[in-house]
């Protein structure tokens, strides 16, 4: 049996670009991969568009924070017996083609994959990216792993995050818990 892929999207007032990023999702010729839409009690017509086209979606009757829909999304992966849960985010900001080079990084034995931004090309220096550079380094410090693009909100996990995530890893889908998790033993690599 092939290894089942949810996508996980939390979205909060993407009306503008929610469809845009789904139909990039659904374009691509993967198998055994679903979408799902965690409203996180948007204002705007984002729920009544994931109705209206037909997308799976979980509605939060108001709005609870990224950390909430993440774990709504990770609860839901595990029920439905997922053995791999992508975030992928609903502001069109991720490409949908990334998603298979990252399971076919996770079946290398890891257990989070990140989509970096700055593998292949040397970070930009602004200020913007001054606030990614200091956690790089603060991650590389605590944990000796240096991880290009720490805040990149596109990101893969295995079936046994999923697990500990679904029932009670009370933590946000955040830096910091990516340092815990790979003190705690997980595997995680980046994919340009």
């Amino acid at each position: 049996m092939k290894a089942k892929v949810s996508i996980i999207i939390p979205v909060y007032n993407v009306e503008k670009y929610l469809a845009m990023c789904l139909d990039s999702i659904l374009s691509q010729t993967f198998t055994n991969f679903e979408c799902i839409c965690i409203n996180d009690g948007s204002t705007d017509h984002t729920s009544e568009i994931c109705h209206k086209r037909g997308y799976n979606i979980i509605d939060h009757p108001e709005n609870r924070g990224l950390a909430a829909a993440f774990h709504t999304g990770m609860k839901y992966a595990f029920d439905k017996g997922y053995n791999y849960c992508v975030q992928f985010d609903g502001d069109g900001q991720h490409r949908a083609e990334f998603i298979l080079p990252m399971k076919e990084k996770m079946d290398e034995g890891y257990n989070r994959v990140i989509a970096s931004r700055f593998i292949r090309d040397k970070k930009p220096v602004n200020m913007r990216m001054l606030g990614s550079n200091l956690i790089e380094r603060s991650i590389k410090k605590t944990t000796g792993v240096d991880i290009k693009d720490p805040t990149s909100g596109m990101r893969m996990y295995d079936r046994g995050l999923i697990e500990k995530f679904a029932n009670g890893l009370n933590l946000p889908p955040e830096p910091s818990t990516l340092a815990y998790l790979i003190k705690s033993g997980s595997k995680v690599a980046e994919i340009p």
